[in-house]
């Protein structure tokens, strides 16, 4: 009987897996690995989401029991273990789905070198993104650095492909010469969890991470949410977005199911709201783009003139303040508090939020990116720093240079009512719509809120002589 290994990355799924799928056409039994990666290189995970994964690989487990296969857990440098397991079953082949980070394909190229030198079936198939990072380019054959021609030419593009089944069985892999499981490790050994202290119990009250949470995430915004998205989105004090943001980080739900639910959802007279909500799977897609053609995104200005901005040297009482959502601007203290509380921040939030560090506080944009990276359920390799970049000013398509949010400003308009500063900051819970947003102008009336960091004013203009230098060199 054949015996197929597949290895799990960022696609902790059954439905729309490729790699498991075609295990199950080829028939045989299979052999899914997951390996908690320490390779060199490797990024490790940020804590928040190393409990996300926690859980989400004892859901896929679960998953598998019921179709009679079985995950194995094994750690260490990646391409020596799946080496190991395929000499374990007596493997013919290996079958993955594609990453897109250098060290990633490095890692992966490798080992289909190797396989191919050892007379072992090595395949990779596309199954995280709609479109590959070098299918797009503009007519110059040259990658895209703006988004909306590059979504615009995606849309071009061929429809993306049908979601695939989840496999109905599979045949769990066994020890050839003694007919046993393969070794695996037990997941509470990899201390994935906090335990002193264990911060982690909003992010138990929010999420249920696991294929099948991410079904019901995606059935509830299709069916109670997505008509008001494009107007909602922009209120943190609403719940509008699809949150589903995490789940697509771990391959818990493929943007191929996401797409065609979208589709199938135009019928009920939303289609420019699907439409909005399909410009936030393009912008994912750029941002993957963007970390393909330059690996050192999370470290390396995408615009290199910006290695000569003038980042404030002494700053470590205002980057803590940041951190703990005590820097007497409610916005930003919200923002900051719902990320360590839940795990997750609000999209419209996050952009204040990095404005504020990176423009009113002149820290290194990589500072933020590496709390975020630490602190997000859904902080992945292209987005988070992407991101980051984009507010810094110094990313493809980024936001310009002399765009810096008002955290007063952007309160009042897009939380007018206060209802998201009231859940996160409930020492402001009794002030009325308008103080709650200036709690400065009613000191007495919250007493345990912070006085303000910095003044508005002049740090947004501080900022904009910083970046006119880098313009101006």
């Amino acid at each position: 009987m054949s015996t197929t290994v597949v290895w799990l990355r960022d696609d902790l799924r059954l439905a729309d897996n490729p790699a498991l799928h075609e295990a199950a056409q080829r028939g045989g039994q299979t052999a899914v690995l997951y390996v908690l990666d320490e390779s060199p290189g490797v990024r490790p995970l940020g804590g928040a989401a190393r409990w996300w994964l926690h859980y989400s690989l004892r859901s896929l487990d679960e998953q598998l029991r019921k179709v009679g296969g079985r995950l194995i857990l094994r750690r260490g440098k990646a391409a020596d273990v799946v080496k190991q397991l395929i000499a374990d079953v007596g493997a013919e082949a290996v079958l993955w789905n594609r990453r897109y980070g250098r060290p990633e394909r490095d890692i992966d190229a490798g080992l289909k070198e190797w396989a191919r030198d050892n007379g072992v079936d090595a395949q990779s198939f596309q199954a995280n993104l709609l479109f590959e990072p070098w299918q797009v380019q503009t007519g110059q054959g040259e990658n895209y650095k703006v988004f909306t021609p590059f979504w615009r030419a995606c849309l071009a593009q061929p429809e993306p492909r049908e979601p695939l089944p989840a496999p109905s069985s599979i045949k769990a892999a066994k020890i050839r010469r003694t007919n046993r499981n393969p070794a695996s490790e037990e997941l509470d050994d990899w201390a994935l969890l906090p335990t002193a202290p264990d911060w982690a119990g909003g992010l138990r009250d929010e999420w249920t991470p696991g294929e099948p949470g991410a079904g019901r995430r995606l059935s509830e915004f299709f069916d109670e949410r997505v008509d008001d998205y494009s107007g909602g989105r922009e209120r943190p004090g609403q719940e509008s977005t699809s949150r589903l943001s995490p789940h697509l980080r771990f391959g818990e739900i493929s943007p191929f199911q996401i797409w065609h639910a979208a589709k199938a959802d135009r019928g009920a007279g939303v289609d420019h709201e699907i439409q909005t909500f399909g410009s936030e799977i393009g912008w994912r897609e750029f941002c993957w783009q963007l970390l393909y053609h330059n690996p050192d995104l999370a470290t390396e200005n995408y615009r290199r003139e910006y290695d000569a901005f003038a980042w404030e040297p002494d700053t470590a009482n205002e980057v803590r303040a940041w951190r703990q959502g005590r820097t007497g601007y409610p916005m930003v203290d919200a923002g900051m508090r719902q990320l360590w509380e839940t795990g997750w921040m609000h999209n419209r939030v996050r952009m204040i939020t990095a404005s504020f560090l990176i423009k009113n506080l002149l820290v290194d944009w990589r500072i933020g990116e590496q709390w975020f990276w630490d602190t997000l359920v859904d902080a992945d390799a292209a987005n988070n720093p992407a991101n980051w970049q984009w507010v810094a000013g110094s990313g493809a398509d980024a936001a310009p240079y002399f765009r810096i949010f008002n955290p007063v400003t952007q309160s009042t308009k897009f939380d007018p009512s206060g209802a998201y500063l009231r859940r996160f900051l409930p020492e402001l819970a009794e002030l009325d719509d308008k103080a709650i947003h200036r709690p400065w102008k009613h000191p007495g009336d919250a007493p345990d809120y912070p006085e303000s960091i910095v003044d508005l004013q002049e740090t947004r203009q501080r900022a904009l002589d910083a970046y006119a230098e880098v313009k101006n060199r």
